[in-house]
Formats: structure tokens, C-alpha cells, sequence
């Protein structure tokens, strides 16, 4: 895998390159705007050129998005859904003045509807969205997820029924996360057990709409269902879990990006990424 971490954007967007270059980053996640606002604004011309110029000296294997922690596609007919409607439209708009690829997206939660009327929803919004951003090039990354209340998305055949049922499934890819594969049931510490949750994407989606992975350790147990991120080797999962992860030959160019705890001199990203390295065969 190609290894690297989500970065912030404070100060600019080209920040965020900035700063994953300064710590060895071969891939960057960042958000397009703020995170825990619906709207932001466009990113003005002088960012647009810094970040097109930061890009082209940094020569990442690839720089990728995460939408805002907001939006909600599988919220029933309301004002918020409404507003994770236009949300996703705008992040998409934004992602492609940025060239990005993909846009890692949780699914959503269904508030009490039920799994089916969740679902529907999620594949009804993206085809919304779908529609509205037609000339975009960017896609949709469906994550995987704890399934922490009524999150959907912590089963694969969650994530294929929407793949199945949107009109345009090839706007979407798949980003699966170490740690809410764990916490919501998927035993990744062996690696018979990594192979049955590979084989099941392999099965139910196919492991060419796999665009990148979260790789986190977890805080909580297994299939505790609740999503807390820990630092590679220090969680549930353990390191050697993650030397049969990294060496999965199957995955050897896509983006492996840490969303571990840190603070502001990213001496964790250091370590974790330290971590990850020594266990690549």
C-alpha cells in the first residue's frame, strides 16, 4: 500500500500537501471545506494555483477526500436531508476544481426508519446528486462503518445493495476501514479472517471498486459496534494484524490513510506511519 494520513486544511487547502510532504506521505485525505458546516466557500484562486502547484512538486500517488461529517443520506424527507443533498453537490463541485478522485462518504444512517428505508434513501440521494453533478468526473467512496446506532454500512451487503441499485453505480467506489471492520464484526486479527471479509467485498461488490483504506486500530472490542480510532498496534486489532493488511499483494498501489489521534506537530502520524513501514515485507 501507499501510505499516508488525513491532513488538515487550516490555513489553505495546499496546507494540507504541505503538510503530508513534510511528515513522507505517498497519499493525503483531506475535506474540501469545513468538515462540520454544510456550506463552505469556493476556494479562491490564489489556493486553486498553490494547490496546483504544491501537487505537481509533492508527486503524491494520490490525493483523495473525505465529505463533512454532517451530511446524512439516509435521513428521511426533511430539512437536513435536504441539506445533505446540496452538501454532497457542493463537496462534489469542489472536489473536481481540486481534481480530486474519489470522496470517501459514511453511508448514513437510517434515524429509526429501518435498514430498507435507509438504503432506499442513500440510493434515491445519490441519484439526486448523481444528476446534479453530471459532468463531474469524481466519484463516491462508500466507507464501511461500526454501525454505531443506526448507521448503515457496517455489513458489505449494505454497501452492494446500493451499489446494485443506483442508476449510475459507476460514480462509486469503496473504502473500507480497518477499525470499523473489527468493531462491527469482521475479525481482522487473523489472516484467514482478513481474507473472509476481503472475500465477501470480492463477492458481493468486486475488489476493483476498492478505492482506498482507512488503516486505524480500535480502541473498542470486537464487534463492539462503537467507533473509537486508536494508534496502530496500541487497539484491539493489534499490530500484527496490520502486517498481513499492509502485505495483501492484492492492494499494493492504493491508498493506505491513518485517521488516528493527533495533535498539532503530527509526531503520531510519524509514529504510526514508522509502524506501518516496519511491517512491510
Amino acid at each position: 500500500m501507499k501510505f499516508g494520513a488525513h491532513m488538515s486544511t487550516s490555513g489553505g487547502v495546499w496546507k494540507a500537501l504541505q503538510r503530508g510532504a513534510g511528515i513522507g506521505c505517498e497519499i493525503v485525505q483531506l475535506f474540501v471545506k469545513n468538515n462540520m458546516q454544510w456550506f463552505g466557500k469556493p476556494h479562491g484562486t490564489n489556493d486553486l494555483v498553490r494547490y496546483a502547484n504544491e501537487l505537481a512538486v509533492q508527486k503524491f500517488a494520490c490525493v483523495f477526500g473525505h465529505t463533512g461529517y454532517l451530511i446524512n443520506l439516509g435521513a428521511p424527507a426533511g430539512s437536513n436531508r435536504q441539506k445533505s443533498l446540496k452538501s454532497l453537490i457542493q463537496e462534489i463541485e469542489l472536489a473536481t476544481t481540486l481534481g480530486l478522485p474519489f470522496l470517501v462518504m459514511h453511508p448514513g444512517a437510517h434515524l429509526g426508519a429501518g435498514e430498507e428505508a435507509g438504503l432506499q434513501q442513500i440510493v434515491a440521494g445519490l441519484d439526486e446528486v448523481f444528476r446534479a453533478t453530471r459532468a463531474s468526473p469524481v466519484r463516491v467512496a462508500l466507507e464501511n462503518t461500526a454501525g454505531q446506532g443506526t448507521c448503515l454500512g457496517h455489513r458489505i451487503a449494505h454497501l452492494a445493495a446500493i451499489f446494485d441499485r443506483v442508476q449510475k453505480p459507476e460514480r462509486l467506489a469503496v473504502c473500507l476501514d480497518t477499525a470499523h471492520f473489527f468493531e462491527a464484526g469482521y475479525d481482522l486479527r487473523t489472516p484467514k479472517g482478513w481474507n473472509q471479509a476481503i472475500g465477501e467485498v470480492e463477492d458481493l461488490i468486486g475488489l476493483q471498486h476498492i478505492a482506498a483504506f482507512h488503516l486505524n486500530d480500535s480502541k473498542t472490542d470486537f464487534a463492539s459496534r462503537v467507533d473509537r480510532h486508536a494508534h496502530i498496534g496500541q487497539g484491539k486489532i493489534g499490530r500484527e494484524a496490520f502486517r498481513h493488511i499492509v502485505n495483501d499483494a492484492r492492494f499494493r498501489d492504493l491508498p493506505g490513510c491513518l485517521e488516528t489521534p493527533k495533535s498539532e506537530d503530527l509526531h503520531e502520524d510519524v509514529e504510526n506511519l514508522a509502524v506501518l513501514r516496519s511491517l512491510v515485507k
